[in-house]
This record gives structure tokens, sequence and C-alpha cells, in this order.
């Protein structure tokens, strides 16, 4: 429930708009007041808050509203003012009661309105403090003047507690506002303060002072005197340019400062000049401080705009002491053509002294300044020069007044050469119109806000050599005329050349010099949508057996056939046709489609022979040898709606295809080609998780002597049971060749098996153990320490351990396979040749690498008793064995006339379903205790 009169607390409960807002009751440097009356939006704007009850009636700007108490205040004042006025009292006494009354409002006041801000935020608290300190300091001296006035002093106590007052007020006003962003220096301010004081005594002097002191009797004296009103005039001329000129809200209280000073001034002015001519003050005169001092009171709690004010200019705040010198020098000048006051010229020469001072010192200011512009604008234009830029500077016609030294070195012009000629001269016709133009819009801008704007061109210009350079030039109004224009010139020559030699190597092959992958697809893209399929077509071709060439030969030589490949790859293709080097030794070739489908597939098929036949018809001779090389080509035709990117990837599956049967072959893309090559995605997918999940198993295959039936070893074979389905070896030992998974995979079984037979021969069973080998596992980086930890870890004998190898891999990189296996034989491993007679190599790596075993391909065998001459292939491999000293077995035995043959051509030992089927290790358990008990 709110106070009736007013003068209870306030209300400190925000409103609900202010809850609303979130901000706090008072801003920095806001209107004045302890809180601000206006909420701030997010864009700066403000609202003021209008009271909607009778409590938030007798607040203003969130503070109780003290209309009341002033008024009782101000009734007291004129009450005391009435009863010294009845009575008969001297000047000096109703100058003192009022005074005190007004002098004690003010501080009571502007206290009261400093302690409601909240701390911390703004100036204002502290300057309405020092502005109290003052007024309560200035009441107390003009309350003692009329004790202290009976003193025998020129100038009394009360006079120096007044001064004192007095600079407070002052210190509070200037305290009151912001300081500028870029403040004056002191020398300034203190000039300019001294200037005014001194114009206005100087026509004060003139108008009143003058002939007062004509009629002193003490000169002295009469100085000493007028001392108050002199320093409160130099407090209020210190302050008044900074209030003036600000923008903050404390302005008004600053400047409502500023008229108590100068109220005080006038006021102590008419004291003095009573006191020198013996009589009392006139009383409008005396009253006129106290009437400040209870506007001071006031202003506090005046609601204001809380938007910023509009400052007077800057221009006019300085010229403003010049103008009060000027003015007063008229007032002089005109006194003084009527007689002379030595007093009078004093202020009026150090005024003018001062005055010449300062525009010495603005003279060797601006000298300065100018000297840094210059020397700036040099420093500027080497600092382009240094960094390659031709800085000119022409009129609007485009006719060169100024060009630096360095257009020689960039263009071959002597400088000389070009002055007063037309830039137009030197540039490329077709961009001398957009420079014509520029140069109408900067002569438009000329009292534009873009006046001083730059902008940016782009143009050739032609060098002394008749080439044409392109250039980036940054054009902009010459700060020492509005009819010149500086311009700085950059040579992008090099850049050029460099920006284009980046876009060939980004979409060339820097080996064969053709288009490049990210190009190929680039333009299959685009055609594919500009014309459609139309009869589209990929063509991709590798070249078989080029990885040899660079184990052969190295890489810069392989690099040089490529060359040779792309020159006859060019001269096969049509004009309009794209080819590129697709990457490695893969070609692609994008064929435009024709007139008809049917014509252009057959187009395509032939292009594709014909690569074929570049590639293979002549060897090609690289270093200073002959390599003869085929080519495996896949076609793979457009269809609507197919993107770019499957076109060219059935391309590729077409051509590994024909790799895979082969190689120097066509093939043209079927659906059936993607579905396998998803396939084997699938299954190497799985594999890396079948990996993981421990769903391989293990089985293994007995190695008999023939003659006595005793099994010997056993090989093992790897099992894959995806879930409850059996994935045959045929279907996932390719793609886990391929993916690289055979490598972690074939050490597992290394491990298993050489763990089980080492359990096996730990029970009194002399049984060895048979593993195949893939060319990954070979060329693996730690493949003999594999088979070294393997076997210590299982406790199994090297001489034990049989690992078996197909004649291909003897083929392929046969230095380091070869050099592998014989560090395995170094360990006491045996080495064994797997599918021996299949292929082309066999008797040459026999003399090469120490052989244990041969194993005869399953192919010879099932034609034993059926096919003489693969009876004879088979005998004749038997007894070379025998002649070599090395251990025959016989693979695929599945008939019984098989095995007779076998016995009969003298074949050691042999394996295969009529033997025995592969089983899993509990089986060769049952086996062993099987061959055991036989053997007791």
């Amino acid at each position: 429930m709110s106070d009736p009169a007013g003068l209870g607390d306030a209300d400190t409960t925000p409103s609900p708009v202010a809850e609303a807002t979130g901000m706090a009751a008072s801003e920095p440097d806001a209107p004045d007041g302890p809180t601000a009356g206006a909420i701030g939006i997010g864009t700066g704007a403000a609202v003021t808050a209008v009271p909607t009850t009778r409590t938030e009636a007798t607040h203003v700007n969130g503070r109780r509203d003290p209309r009341v108490s002033l008024s009782a205040a101000a009734g007291l004042g004129a009450a005391a003012i009435a009863a010294a006025l009845l009575a008969g009292a001297s000047a000096s006494v109703v100058a003192a009661v009022s005074g005190v009354v007004t002098g004690l409002l003010a501080a009571a006041s502007l206290n009261a309105a400093a302690s409601r801000v909240v701390p911390g935020h703004g100036r204002q608290p502290a300057a309405w403090r020092w502005l109290s300190a003052g007024a309560f300091t200035w009441l107390v001296g003009i309350g003692v003047r009329p004790v202290a006035d009976g003193t025998p002093f020129v100038l009394t106590f009360a006079d120096l507690v007044m001064l004192a007052g007095s600079l407070l007020l002052a210190i509070g006003c200037g305290l009151s506002v912001k300081p500028p962003a870029y403040s004056r220096g002191v020398l300034r301010q203190a000039t300019d303060a001294y200037l005014g004081a001194a114009s206005i005594l100087s026509v004060t002097w003139v108008t009143v002072l003058g002939p007062a002191f004509a009629k002193a009797e003490e000169p002295g004296a009469f100085f000493f005197t007028l001392a108050l009103p002199v320093v409160c005039l130099l407090a209020a001329c210190a302050v008044t340019p900074a209030v003036a000129t600000s923008r903050s809200g404390g302005r008004l209280v600053g400047l409502t400062g500023i008229g108590v000073l100068a109220a005080v001034t006038v006021a102590e002015t008419a004291t003095a000049l009573a006191r020198i001519n013996g009589d009392s003050p006139p009383l409008p005169a005396v009253l006129v401080a106290p009437a400040a001092f209870l506007v001071l009171a006031v202003v506090p709690w005046v609601r204001r705009d809380p938007r910023p004010r509009r400052s007077p200019p800057a221009a006019l705040a300085a010229a403003a002491p010049l103008v009060m010198v000027a003015v007063a020098t008229v007032v002089v000048a005109l006194h003084a053509a009527g007689g002379r006051d030595a007093a009078l010229a004093l202020v009026a020469a150090s005024a003018v002294l001062v005055l010449l001072g300062r525009l010495f010192v603005l003279l060797v200011e601006t000298a300065g300044m100018r000297r840094l512009v210059d020397v700036g604008e040099q420093q500027l234009r080497q600092l382009a020069e240094n960094t390659g830029d031709v800085v000119l500077v022409c009129d609007l016609d485009g006719i060169i007044q100024e060009i630096g030294p360095g257009v020689e070195a960039t263009y071959g012009y002597p400088p000389d050469e070009l002055i007063c000629h037309p830039v137009f001269d030197y540039m490329h016709p077709e961009d001398v119109p957009g420079i014509q133009s520029l140069l109408r819009r900067l002569a438009a801008e000329e009292d534009g806000p873009d006046k001083h704007g730059s902008c940016r061109v782009s143009c050739r210009v032609r060098a002394a050599d008749g080439t044409w350079r392109p250039t980036e030039s940054v054009a902009t109004r010459h700060v020492r005329g509005d009819d010149l224009i500086l311009v700085t010139v950059r040579d992008l020559s090099d850049q050029v050349a460099l920006r284009n030699q980046v876009t060939h190597l980004t979409f060339h092959d820097g080996v064969t010099g053709l288009p490049n992958r990210a190009y190929f697809e680039e333009r299959a893209r685009d055609l594919l949508t500009r014309r459609g399929a139309g009869g589209t077509a990929a063509v991709f071709l590798d070249l078989d057996g080029f990885t040899a060439v660079n184990d052969s030969v190295g890489h810069a030589s392989g690099d040089y056939l490529l060359g040779q490949a792309a020159r006859r790859l060019r001269s096969a293709v049509r004009a309009d046709d794209t080819l590129a080097r697709w990457g490695g030794d893969e070609f692609a070739v994008l064929l435009e489609g024709g007139t008809s489908a049917g014509s252009d597939a057959q187009t395509a098929i032939d292009l594709a022979e014909r690569l074929v036949r570049a590639v293979s018809n002549e060897p090609f001779r690289v270093a200073d040898r002959d390599i003869a090389l085929t080519a495996s080509v896949g076609v793979a035709f457009a269809e609507d709606g197919l993107p770019a990117g499957d076109l060219l990837r059935n391309a590729d599956v077409a051509m590994s295809r024909a790799k895979e049967l082969g190689g120097r072959r066509v093939e043209v893309f079927a659906t059936h080609m993607h579905a396998d090559v998803v396939r084997r995605l699938e299954i190497a997918s799985d594999l890396q998780r079948a990996l993981h999940e421990n769903q391989f198993a293990v089985e293994y295959q007995p190695v008999v002597d023939l003659a006595t039936s005793r099994v010997t070893a056993v090989e093992a074979l790897v099992r894959w049971w995806r879930g409850s389905t059996f994935v045959p070896p045929e279907q996932f030992l390719g793609p886990a060749e391929d993916t690289g998974i055979i490598v972690p995979l074939s050490e597992w079984i290394l491990r298993e098996a050489c763990r089980e037979v080492a359990a096996w021969r730990a029970s009194s069973w002399d049984i060895g153990l048979s593993l195949n080998l893939s060319a990954r596992q070979i060329l693996a980086p730690r493949f003999v320490e594999t088979v070294s930890e393997a076997l210590a870890e299982s406790g199994l004998p090297a001489s034990a351990l049989t690992l078996e190898v197909i004649e291909e891999m003897l083929v392929e990189d046969a230095e380091e396979t070869v050099a592998k296996l014989s560090e395995l034989r170094a360990l006491g491993v045996r080495l064994a040749i797997d599918d021996f007679g299949t292929g082309y190599a066999s008797l040459a790596f026999l003399r090469q690498l120490p052989v244990d075993m041969i194993k005869i391909d399953p192919s010879f065998v099932a034609g034993l008793g059926q096919d003489e001459t693969l009876t004879l292939l088979t005998r004749t491999i038997v007894r070379l064995g025998h002649d070599l000293g090395l251990i025959v077995v016989a693979e695929g035995i599945e008939r019984p006339e098989q095995l007779e043959l076998l016995r009969e051509m003298g074949c050691t030992r042999g394996q295969g379903y009529l033997v025995a089927r592969p089983m899993a290790a509990r089986g060769v358990d049952s086996l062993m205790r099987t061959t055991l008990q036989n053997t007791a």
C-alpha cells in the first residue's frame, strides 16, 4: 500500500514491464536520475514507462516523486527570506539566509539522488556528490559572511570558503559528462578557458569594472576584492566546452552547475563592487545565486527524453573562444578610442599573446601533419612499387600526369614516354569501354558520399614487347585534387600462367599428357546431361602384365612405356572421342553417340578391338629390350536415366571380367557381371566379420602311403559356415586373396593346425602337416617370422611341416618368393609344389628351389585308365620325381583303378575321396586310434 503523502520509503518493486524486459533499473550514463525511466530495446531505441497505478504515479524515473518535499522546503525558505525582509534585515543577511536554505536544499537533493543510483552505474553519483559538497561548502561560506564582513580583511575567510565551494562545483560539473573520445590537450583547454574568461572580463571591465576602478581609493584592494568572481569565471569557462559538447544524459545537471557558477560570479561581482563603494549589494543580484541553487536541487529529479541529445558542432565549440576574443577586441577597441587604461591594455595584450601563441602552435602542428601526410604518401608509393605494383596519377580524361619508375621494369616503357599520354593507348580495345565508364562514374561521384572510395578493375595492358599482360588495378580519388585519380597497377602474368598450369595439371596426366580421371568423369557427366544416352559408350582398357614391367625395368621405364601406349591408343581413336588415363595402367575412352544405337554399338566394339590390336600387335621398346603386352578391354553402353558414374563403373567391371578370363579380349558389360562383383564385395565384407566371430573351421584330409595304406600326413583345409550355410572354398578364397583377408586367415589356420598335429604327435603318432600358401601370405612382411612363431608355440618340429605353393607363385614375383621359401627351407620346413604339371616353368624352378615333394594335379589322376596321354604324362611325372629324389603325391584319387595304376607306377603317396575324405579333428582322432590299434 503506497504512502498517500508521498513521504514514505520508495516502492522498490519493479514494474511488470521492467520484469518482462529483464533490464536493470539504471544504465551507465543514462538520463539523469538514480534509475532510468525507459526500458532499453535491442536496437537502442527506448520507450518511456507510463505509471499505471497510484503507487507508480508517485515515482519519477523509478524514484519517489519529491515535489511535496521540494515544495515544503521552498516554502520554508521563502518564509525565512520574507521574515528577514520584513524584519528590515540587510542585504547581506537576506543573502545569507536564502543562500543557506537553497544551498542546503541543493546539497541534500543531490546527495539523495546519488544514493538512489545502483553502485557501479555511470559517473553521475560521483558528480552529484561533488556538486553536493560544493553546495554545502558554499552555503557555509555565505552563512558566515555577515560575521566575516566585520573583519578588517579585504578577502575574508568566508570568501575563501566560498572560493573552495566554487571549485568543488566546477569539478562536479566536469564529472557529470563523459570525456570525449579524443580529448583535447591540457594546454589547449587552459588557453581556451583563459581566452573566454579574459574576453568576458575585458567586456565587463569596459562596461562596469573600469569606472569602478577609477573611483577606487586602493587599487590593490580592488583587485583582491575581485578574486572570488574571477576564479568562478575561470572555473566556469574551463568546464563549459566539455559539458556543452557532450551528448550524454548528465549534460543537463552539468549545464545547471555551470549556471550556478555564472550566478555566483554575477552575485560576487555585485558584492565586490558594493564593498568598493561602501554600499550594500542590490537585492536582485544577491538572490541570483540562491535561485540557481534551487534549480540545481530540482534538476536531478526531472524526467527527460532518454535519447542522446545532439551536441553543438565541434568546429563551433572550437571557434567559440576565438569569437569571444574577437568580440572583446571590438569592445576594447571602441573603448580605447576614448582613452587609455593600463589594466585593460594588460589583459588585452595577454589575450592577444596567448592567441598568437596558440595560432603558432597550430601552425607548427599543421606543418607537421602536412609533412607526415607527404611522408606517408611517399612510403605508400614505395611500398606499392616494392611489391611490384606500378603507381600512376591520371586525370578524369585518362591522361597520365605522373607514373612511377617501376613501369620500365614491369612493362618496358620509360616513365617520361608515358607522361601526358592517355592510358587507353596501352589497354586492350575490348577493355577500354569499361575503363571509360569507370572514369565517368568517378567524375559523377565528385560530391557524393563515395567521393574517396576505391574500385577494383581488371584489364589487359600492352607491354613494350607487344605482349598483352593481364593486370589488376585499384583506382581512387587523389587527396590532392578532385580531378586526379590515383591508380595502382599489378601485373598478374605470373599468377595467370601459374593458374593455367595448375588447371592443366588438375585435369591432365603428367606422364602421358592425356586428360586424367577427373576430366574424364566431368566430361562423361556433361555429355550424358547435355545429349542423353544416344548411343554413348565407355571403353576401359588395362595393360596385361604391366606390373612385371615396373618390377623388371623400373618405374621410370614403365612411365616411358605408358607414354608409348598412350600414343598408340590416341592414333586408334577418333578425333571426337575422349581418351584419358584412368589411373595406373588403365585407360578410358568416351564415345559420343551417332546416328543409331546399332551402328554405335558396333562402332564401340570395333574401337575396342582396334585398341587391343594397337597394344598387342607390336612389342614396346623399353630399356633396350622388347616387351610384349596385351590388353583387356571392357565396353559399356549408356542407357536412359543411367548416371555417368554407373556407366564408367560398368565399363570397369567388364574390363575386370576380360582380365579374369585371361586378357587380350573384349568383354561387353552384362548385368550379371555387376551382380558377381556385388556378391564378391558382400563375401569380402562377411569374411572380415567371420574372422572376428570365429566362423571358420579346419578340416584335415589324410595323406596315405599307397604301399602300406598308413596315414603319413594330413593336409589342413579351411571351411566356412556362414550361420548354418556352408560356403565352398572356391567362392571365398578368391575374394579373401583380393582383399588381403587371406593373410590373417592363413595365419590362424597355421597356428590351429600346428597345435592339433603337435598334440597328435605327442600321442605317439608320427604324422606330418601340409598347408597351402597364398601369394599374399608369402609376400607378407613377417611371413617367415609367423611360421617360426607358430612352430615354437605349438612345439611341432619344423621337419613335420610341409608348405605347398603352386607353380604360378614361382613365376610372379619370382625373386622375392624364392628368397622367402629359401628362408623357410633353412628353418627345416619342407616345401612342396602343388598342382604339379599345370605350369610352364616347373622344371626350371626345381633346379633353383630345394623342393622336397611334388603333388600331381588331379586333372592327370582323373584320366588314369581312360586317357592314354594323361596316363603317360602321369607315369613320366612319377619317374621324374623318383629320379630327382622327391616324394611324389597323387591328388584326387577317386576310383580303385586309379589307385592300382599309381601303385604300379611306383607313386609313393596319395590322397583323395577313395583314400579318405576331409574330416574334422575328432575324425582324425578316431582314425589315429584305429591306426595305432592296427599297428599294435
